[in-house]
């Protein structure tokens, strides 16, 4: 059965049904000779409403104005930005008026650019609507050939080309909020580094058991009825706890663990390079003492409990758990790379000291952990 649309302004010639062949000449609404001689737009007169010159020249008055004062609006937003200190912004008498500031330049600013858009389209620009018959997707090359001239006639016709005024401070008012995202990664701090790569561990540092001011000595896990015991890394022995912060703490926390040597797995036996020095896991422990990061390398959580009996660090967060006996690999749950080892000695005073950094950088998978 074949539909025929018949067009609602009187004209019945009809219409092409979706799916059948395109008509070999367009049909149009309006007649040409309807046209003014002097439009030159690529729709009929007819459907076009233009302003009069002097309604336009005013438009382009009221829309500069309105992007002057959106472009003073985002010059007092980097000024707010850089008027108060973090000290000042963080302080609640000062940090209600950073807000204030911040965000009633950026409303000016965003605000002043809507409303000259606004005056633009409704004072500047032409009026017609714009309708696009269905027709064969693929673009003729006649029609591919007049894209460029029908794009700048548009241009033409919006006034960006022939009202410099207008156009200049739309542009001067876009500078400020094109800044300001550049200016706002100041916020987001230095760069990292090998931050992530490096713990307070280095050889010869003095551990304490963490939250007290004890130093670990070997004969602490001999006694101890979980044969685990979580320490810190001493960086200062004058404040206590030994002056660590709580980022290096978070990072460099350990599980200190004593287990038979009877039950060590052969993968003990792998040698392993720590600052630039190689050997096996066994030769980085201590009398059946071996020490692991205690950071999760799921996502970061601590891996603090332990069972005696099945050597198994058991992260509550998502019950990944490692084997302390094999090299803290995986044998259950979402993480995907073993607990890094702290290789571990005695000093001459038989505390238990660091021989160097982790094997390997500690924390979650998702950190880039390559050494090179």
């Amino acid at each position: 059965m074949t539909e025929n649309n018949i067009d609602n302004t009187g004209d019945d010639t009809p219409k092409r049904v979706v799916g059948t062949p395109a008509a070999e000449e367009p049909v149009v609404s309006v007649k040409a000779e309807q046209a003014r001689d002097d439009h030159n737009g690529p729709y009929p007169a007819s459907e076009t409403h233009f302003n009069s010159e002097e309604v336009q020249r005013r438009g382009e008055k009221v829309a500069s104005a309105w992007f002057i004062i959106a472009f003073l609006g985002g010059i007092g937003f980097l000024v707010s930005y850089f008027l108060f200190t973090p000290g000042q912004i963080a302080d609640p008498q000062y940090g209600q008026y950073s807000n204030m500031l911040l965000g009633g330049t950026l409303t000016l600013a965003m605000f002043g650019i809507g409303a000259g858009m606004t005056v633009w389209a409704r004072k500047v620009m032409p009026h017609y609507e714009v309708s696009s018959p269905y027709d064969e997707l693929p673009s003729n090359d006649e029609e591919k050939g007049s894209f460029s001239a029908f794009f700048m006639q548009g241009a033409d016709e919006s006034g960006f080309t022939k009202r410099p005024l207008m156009r200049r401070t739309l542009i001067l008012a876009m500078v400020p909020l094109g800044l300001a995202p550049i200016v706002l990664l100041r916020d987001t701090g230095p760069l990292p580094g090998d931050k992530l790569k490096n713990t307070p561990w280095e050889d010869g540092r003095r551990m304490y058991v963490e939250g007290t001011h004890r130093y670990v000595r070997a004969e602490d896990l001999e006694n101890d009825p979980y044969g685990m015991i979580s320490a810190l890394p001493a960086v200062d022995d004058d404040h206590y706890p030994h002056g660590i912060s709580l980022n290096d703490a978070a990072k460099s926390v350990i599980l200190l663990i004593k287990m038979p040597e009877e039950d060590w797995q052969p993968s003990m036996n792998d040698e392993i390079e720590v600052d630039g020095e190689t050997g096996t896991r066994l030769n980085w422990t201590h009398n059946g003492i071996i020490a692991y990061s205690k950071i999760c390398t799921h996502v970061g959580c601590p891996a603090a409990l332990y069972e005696r009996t099945t050597h198994r660090i058991l992260c509550p967060c998502h019950q990944s758990t490692f084997d302390a006996s094999d090299a803290a690999k995986v044998v259950f749950g979402p993480a995907h790379r073993p607990l890094p080892q702290l290789p571990i000695g005695v000093d001459d005073e038989g505390y238990l000291i660091a021989k160097g950094d982790f094997t390997e950088p500690p924390g979650p998978t998702f950190w880039d952990y390559a050494k090179d």
